[in-house]
């Protein structure tokens, strides 16, 4: 055992502006495992995190349901924390970036950076929405990539060719909250010199605290030079204003990597004694202690690849400069597939973690399926259904679970559950191999090589089988009446347990329900230290009782169901372009806000009378059809979505009422001037409203 080190440990902060989802879990599932493994190792390890609750879409979902901001981020905060709970992700704290404590660490940082010249203020000019009156963050505007050309892309990146730009480098751009056409407008922002920070970050970056293939990616940013970086946003804004700078408000970036202060500070001050691991200490943990400068103790990141350069350049660079200590480890990871491809509503692998358990699936065999997967690296894993069923039901209920289930029920039958002698001749390359197994085991767990750490164990569960089959226990039972065949019964299920029970420390961290079932059933805790020595002779073990269900194949097929069900039943939008980024803020498309309008609002629209001269299918879309419209004295192309009520040859000639002055909007598939309207409950009945036969093309309606 190594002496007792003091770790403070975090996962990103999921935003509050979405559920979690099995994409997520990964993260959060990699994470707990660690810290549940360090605190069996008798280390004081303390595990943070926080809803991310600033910025733009906050504000806007909060808009459109017709609560405050402070109102929605408390329900999802509820939400977030049921649906760690329910996976049995065991937070010391998990709190909230909209806090006094992360308040006031922000702009501690922020006036500290200012004093040493690192924050200058100047006009720049971008994007404003005419319609909404807010300038546009740059995941609110689209448009088509300077590069490439593709069509409906963010303004900051493009998903096709990973290009990087300015928002007002793309080429048609439009406002993703009113769908209006930006215009440009000049106002004062801060930023924080990250470029002067450069040599520092060019020596941390090296210095261990990243993956190899982590640090190589910071080599290709900081070769190329790094920008000021925008610290400010415009209100209206849901965050932390500026001290100093009325209608200024940090970055939601600034102050999220602060909420890990923020609810470390919060842990620190609480009154009540904490829960404890094993070998902690009574009472609160010292926020100095693990903060300072010249601290000790280890600060461990766990993150998706997505948010590396916020979290290996930014957040170091604020902390060195503002007299912080710096991260000892970032450690990211991949995206989750699933089958093989992205998540996918319309196929129901968008699962969330909320359908999930509601399915009555069985947490821990997400947790034990991630684990073999995850290899500590920022390759992407795979979540395939199928080979999900098949790996949890045969090694954990066919190997792991069948050890117990065949070898208790003797020693309570026959021997009043008390435990015999250990065959120490017949099983010694078996303990023997566990035993020295033991320090193989923990290093993969150190390494997040959780994937090598199950292999091996199931190696040893594998060799444990071997010895039960061989020896037959349930025949030795059968035996009539000597002596020898029922001591040779008794010292086999002993051994067995004893097995049984180093399989169980080592599978603790991934399995924390079902193990402290067998901590009832054998009477003992589970301990690291335990796995060197025998469970006594003479030791009273309790009634077995069933561990494990298998997983039921209908179990999967009704949740990939109604994850379908709930795509169905909600308005449609398009599928996030990111499964995995835990910044949802730069990940949801951006939903048209429902709002009330006055009677002068809605005299600004103008409906007229179009005839439809042709109708046509859009090669690539499922439920678009591309209209030509006379309106009299001009010709409009519109995009409807009315493909699964009619095919195009029944559209031509009608009839119909269309919003003439809608701001053209550029779609994937071309240039939509205006809208169409029509009504009805969806699918095949969708009904374009078709004036008398005496309305003309470009009539307006009123």
């Amino acid at each position: 055992m190594t002496s007792q080190r003091k770790i403070l440990v975090t996962s990103a902060l999921p935003y509050a502006n979405g559920p979690i989802h099995l994409g997520h879990l990964v993260e959060y599932i990699q994470t707990d495992i660690w810290v549940r493994f360090q605190k069996m190792r008798g280390h004081e390890c303390h595990y943070v995190c926080a809803d991310d609750t600033h910025g733009t879409p906050i504000m806007l979902r909060a808009e459109k349901e017709g609560i405050t901001p402070e109102e929605l981020i408390a329900r999802v905060h509820g939400e977030h924390f049921r649906d760690f709970s329910g996976f049995h992700i065991e937070f010391d704290n998990y709190y909230s970036t909209h806090s006094d404590e992360t308040r006031e660490k922000a702009e501690l940082i922020y006036q500290r950076l200012k004093d040493k010249g690192l924050i200058e203020s100047r006009a720049i000019e971008q994007y404003y929405d005419p319609v909404k009156e807010m300038f546009l963050p740059d995941r609110f505007i689209k448009g088509e990539c300077p590069k490439c050309h593709a069509k409906d892309q963010y303004g900051d990146s493009c998903e096709v060719c990973g290009a990087t730009y300015s928002p007002t480098d793309l080429v048609n751009p439009y406002s993703a909250v009113s769908g209006a056409a930006p215009v440009r407008k000049e106002s004062v922002h801060y930023f924080f010199k990250l470029g002067a920070c450069a040599d520092f970050l060019k020596e941390w970056t090296r210095s261990g605290t990243l993956q190899a293939e982590a640090a190589n990616k910071m080599d290709e940013w900081l070769s190329g030079g790094l920008s000021d970086w925008d610290i400010s946003r415009d209100a209206p804004y849901f965050g932390f204003e500026i001290p100093d700078a009325p209608g200024k408000y940090f970055y939601v970036w600034l102050d999220a990597p602060v909420g890990y202060m923020g609810s470390f500070k919060n842990l620190c001050e609480k009154s009540l004694p904490l829960p404890l691991g094993e070998g902690r200490g009574e009472g609160a943990p010292d926020f100095d202690a693990y903060w300072n400068k010249d601290s000790e103790a280890e600060l461990v990141h766990f993150i998706g690849k997505d948010i590396l350069y916020f979290h290996a350049l930014f957040w170091p660079a604020m902390l060195e400069h503002s007299d912080f200590r710096t991260p000892s480890k970032i450690y990211a990871h991949g995206f989750l597939t699933v089958n093989g491809e992205k998540m996918s509503k319309s196929r129901g692998t968008f699962i969330t973690a909320e359908s999930y358990i509601q399915q009555g699936l069985n947490p821990e065999a997400l947790r034990y399926y991630y684990a073999c997967k995850l290899n500590g690296t920022m390759e992407d894993i795979d979540l395939s259904l199928d080979d999900f069923v098949a790996r949890v039901n045969s090694d954990l209920v066919g190997k792991y679970v069948n050890i117990a289930s065949r070898c208790a029920g003797f020693i309570a039958k026959y021997f009043d559950g008390q435990l015999g002698e250990f065959d120490a001749a017949g099983t010694g390359e078996v303990q023997h191999s566990s035993a020295f197994d033991a320090d193989e085991i923990a290093g993969y767990y150190e390494n997040r090589d959780y994937a090598r750490a199950v292999r091996k164990i199931m190696e040893l569960a594998d060799r444990a089988n071997v010895y039960v089959n061989e020896n037959k226990p349930w025949e030795l039972a059968k035996l009539e009446g000597t002596q020898e065949n029922r001591a040779r019964l008794h010292t086999v299920c002993t051994t067995a347990l004893s097995l049984f029970r180093d399989l169980s420390i080592y599978l603790k961290p991934i399995l924390p329900k079902l193990t402290t079932q067998v901590e009832g059933f054998l009477n003992t805790p589970l301990t690291w230290k335990d796995v060197y020595k025998n469970l006594q002779e003479g030791h009273r073990i309790n009634t077995y009782s069933h561990l494990l269900t298998r997983v039921d194949p209908k179990q999967v097929e009704a949740l990939l169901e109604v994850n379908k069900q709930s795509l169905q039943a909600a308005a449609p939008a398009p599928e996030p372009h990111s499964q995995q980024r835990h910044a949802e803020h730069q990940q949801h498309e951006i939903e048209a806000i429902a709002e009330t309008i006055s009677i002068d609002d809605f005299a600004k629209i103008d409906l007229r009378v179009a005839r439809i001269v042709n109708a046509e299918h859009v090669e690539g879309a499922d439920k678009l059809l591309k209209l030509t419209l006379d309106l009299g004295n001009e010709t409009r192309t519109v995009f409807a979505g009315i493909k699964s009520a009619y095919q195009p040859e029944q559209l031509v000639g009608r009839h119909t009422v269309m919003v003439a002055n809608l701001a053209p909007r550029k779609m994937k598939f071309g240039l939509s001037e205006g809208m169409v309207l029509a009504a009805g409950p969806g699918g095949k009945d969708i009904f374009v409203l078709n004036p008398d036969e005496g309305a003309q093309p470009g009539m307006r309606v009123k």
